[in-house]
């Protein structure tokens, strides 16, 4: 169940950008709703959602899914969100994208996974990954506005039960929030199978409060891990995002994304296609292009794959955060997909 079936994305022509990157993964956002209100992500009051009618119905994401594997080499495929166990039928909608061949993965905030991972696997997810800030109930409720940890833990369980593995339980670090527990995550995960990730916090939150000066650093996360492990470095898996080091004496490993401090855009091979249709070529573009508008336009699936081609081949070299002319995208991370 870990890798994409034989064949996958095999008849079809390489999607390449400008640089020679060739792009074989594709997020879809399923929805841009989300349960919790994060405060790193949006405010309370939550935000204005997609109205129904805008977001891609499941045949036009199955369709685009198809010209993604079929046409266009893609052999990855991780269904995001907000949060996309709140789409009705998520079941049948993996079965469909499952069918296709991809390697099917999911993003999750792990609220609603223990009700639904034994059926997800059953239709043909391989693995999700799991959001998880803090293991601390109070801390929990005040950084989601929402007091739902023993759901998440209790979705974990479920995961692992339900054999969608490697299950990865992803934090994000915020200096004075949660960064005197990265120790204690990595503990937790090691202590239940799970894989542990921790990422840089990126200004993607719908409010424009990202502070770099919070913001948990790559070597911040290993020398606080050191403190209590041993950490022998691991590379980089392919172009995954995240570096891995092992735990010394184990065959665990932990990944750090240092999006910030360490981007990895110069190996890149993912796009994104949001709720609405929209196609990205990366979680900070200023851009899109309208795939939607062709689906219901009545175009083919030449025309689809040329105008996904002529996207990206318009990519640029990386997202330069660091760069003083740096524009934050318009969309927040729940609108975009991770």
């Amino acid at each position: 169940m870990g890798g994409a079936p034989p064949g996958a994305g095999a008849a079809a022509r390489p999607l390449v950008d400008r640089f020679g990157r060739v792009h074989t993964d594709l997020r879809v956002s399923l929805t841009d709703r989300c349960n919790l209100r994060c405060t790193y992500c949006m405010p309370a009051e939550g935000l204005a959602w997609l109205p129904r009618a805008e977001v891609l119905t499941d045949d036009e994401v199955v369709r685009l899914v198809r010209v993604a594997t079929g046409r266009l080499g893609i052999t990855a495929v991780r269904l995001t969100g907000g949060e996309p166990l709140l789409r009705r039928g998520l079941p049948a909608l993996v079965g469909r994208i499952a069918g296709l061949g991809a390697e099917l993965s999911l993003t999750t905030n792990g609220i609603g996974l223990a009700r639904t991972a034994s059926a997800l696997a059953t239709a043909g997810l391989h693995r999700v990954n799991v959001s998880l800030d803090t293991l601390r109930p109070e801390r929990y409720a005040a950084l989601t506005r929402r007091d739902r940890l023993a759901d998440v833990l209790a979705g974990l369980t479920a995961a692992r039960a339900a054999g969608l593995a490697p299950v990865k339980v992803n934090a994000v670090p915020v200096r004075g929030v949660n960064d005197d527990e990265l120790a204690d995550l990595l503990e937790f995960a090691l202590a239940h199978g799970y894989r542990m990730r921790f990422i840089e916090s990126m200004p993607l939150d719908a409010q424009g409060a990202w502070d770099r000066d919070r913001m948990v650093t790559a070597a911040e996360v290993l020398a606080r891990l050191g403190e209590r492990f041993e950490l022998v470095p691991a590379g980089r898996p392919g172009h995954a995002p995240a570096e891995e080091w092992r735990i010394a004496g184990t065959d665990a490993v932990v990944g750090v994304i240092a999006s910030v401090t360490r981007p990895f855009c110069g190996g890149c091979d993912r796009v994104r296609l949001t709720a609405d249709g929209q196609l990205r070529n990366c979680l900070f573009a200023t851009e899109e292009s309208d795939l939607r508008a062709l689906l219901r336009g009545g175009a083919g699936d030449d025309r689809i794959e040329a105008a996904w081609r002529a996207a990206v081949a318009r990519k640029g070299p990386g997202h330069a955060i660091g760069a003083a002319d740096f524009v934050r995208p318009d969309r927040p991370m729940s609108a975009i997909g991770g």
